[in-house]
């Protein structure tokens, strides 16, 4: 969504209210499609003094595989996000602080894909005790222990041993 953001630096109007919804479908996390549906998106930008004040609320579904077993995480995110927005900076600091919004009209879905993005975990797990699977036999160990022969030496490091001995 694009903004027109001038009336509201320049004091004609003191605030911008949207709601739409952002197609992310295309966008791959780890290889994967994780919204399988559009985001919600709700907000207004606000008019502050020599700057504007953006508000957003998204929600989303979202679908990824568990990092460690592999099984399907279903979630429906709600967060919202807020920026100040200004039509120039004044020193180079400044680009930490605030968003630069100097071309008219403003690309909203860029700030907010980016913040949606940004906002996602590193790592994706099921649950926090999540066992994943056994690297030997594959099977999911949170479903139970399974039947293989556990090898408490690395068999890398055998030849190692033989020399212990």
């Amino acid at each position: 969504m694009l903004l027109e953001l001038k009336k509201l630096f320049q004091g004609e109007e003191s605030r911008l209210p949207f709601e739409y919804e952002m197609d992310l479908s295309t966008v791959t996390v780890n290889t994967v499609f994780p919204f399988v549906s559009p985001v919600i998106i709700k907000g207004e930008v606000r008019q502050g003094n020599a700057c504007a004040y953006l508000t957003a609320g998204v929600e989303y579904n979202f679908i990824m595989p568990c990092d460690r077993c592999n099984r399907e995480i279903r979630q429906k995110i709600r967060r919202s996000f807020q920026h100040t927005l200004v039509p120039f900076l004044e020193g180079e600091d400044d680009e930490e602080v605030y968003i630069l919004a100097d071309k008219d009209p403003f690309d909203l879905d860029a700030l907010l894909r980016d913040d949606i993005l940004l906002d996602l975990p590193t790592k994706f797990l099921c649950t926090d005790d999540c066992k994943g699977l056994c690297p030997t036999c594959g099977k999911d160990l949170n479903d139970g222990p399974c039947q293989c022969v556990k090898h408490s030496l690395d068999p890398r490091l055998e030849v190692l041993k033989k020399l212990i001995d």
